[in-house]
């Protein structure tokens, strides 16, 4: 596959749509303004928004791996590294909400994503397992 045909992958571009939305949330319930710079964490609320800011970058960055990728272990180390991923998200939501994040209306925005993400991503990976190299 070519980095052209990669924007053209809906796993991709949910990808991007999840990482974007990642880093909207965390950039809101942050208490630290300048998350944006991957400065000192200064709480737990803000180690939870690093976190889920990082895992959402590296979600896309192993989709782009696999899908760019010629070698079959690669690509399922990939595809293992984006469950593992998609999971921690989920947890940051839940670790918001018990930190006391009022505006649950924005996790439960991102908990679609990541369900929207991994309807996709199922697809794909089916794709990828069956295709022959």
């Amino acid at each position: 596959m070519e980095r052209n045909s990669l924007d053209s992958l809906s796993v991709y571009r949910r990808s991007l749509a999840l990482r974007d939305m990642s880093e909207a949330v965390a950039s809101y319930f942050s208490y630290n303004r300048e998350i944006l710079s991957l400065r000192k964490i200064d709480c737990f609320r803000d180690d939870i928004t690093q976190s889920l800011m990082t895992d959402a970058l590296l979600i896309t960055k192993e989709v782009e791996q696999a899908a760019l990728s010629n070698s079959h272990s690669v690509r399922m180390k990939s595809l293992t590294f984006v469950n593992i991923m998609t999971r921690n998200i989920l947890a940051y939501c839940n670790g918001l909400e018990r930190d006391g994040v009022k505006e649950k209306e924005y996790l439960n925005l991102l908990r679609r994503e990541i369900k929207t993400f991994r309807i996709s991503f199922k697809k794909w990976r089916k794709s990828l397992i069956n295709r022959n190299d």
